[in-house]
């Protein structure tokens, strides 16, 4: 199954993100040590340029491991992430068109 991860950060948190960014990279190059697989993902930001967020494409057996991913990554587990969605992406996603995933593929 795929998903789309999508993070709201809470305002004000540019020092958090600086200093949990390696580790939240680490969980995102591992997959959440084998949880899912990150086929791309990016921060956001508002108009004027400001880190608002992150979102992914998971690929995951389930929505409960899409989740744990979700919510074991360091910006959630340390308070960056106001709001977190996951959507379900329709049977038909064309996943093949990601060329290099960010994390290895599901076994």
């Amino acid at each position: 199954m795929f998903f789309l991860m999508e993070n709201i950060h809470h305002a004000d948190q540019d020092d958090a993100r600086d200093r949990l960014r390696p580790t939240h990279r680490d969980w995102v190059t591992s997959g959440g040590e084998g949880l899912c697989s990150v086929l791309i993902g990016s921060a956001t930001w508002d108009m004027e340029g400001n880190a608002v967020g992150h979102w992914g494409v998971l690929e995951a057996e389930n929505e409960e491991k899409a989740r744990a991913f979700a919510e074991g990554d360091p910006f959630y587990t340390e308070g960056v992430v106001a709001d977190l969605r996951l959507i379900r992406l329709a049977d038909g996603f064309q996943a093949h068109r990601i060329a290099d995933r960010m994390s290895p593929p599901l076994g």
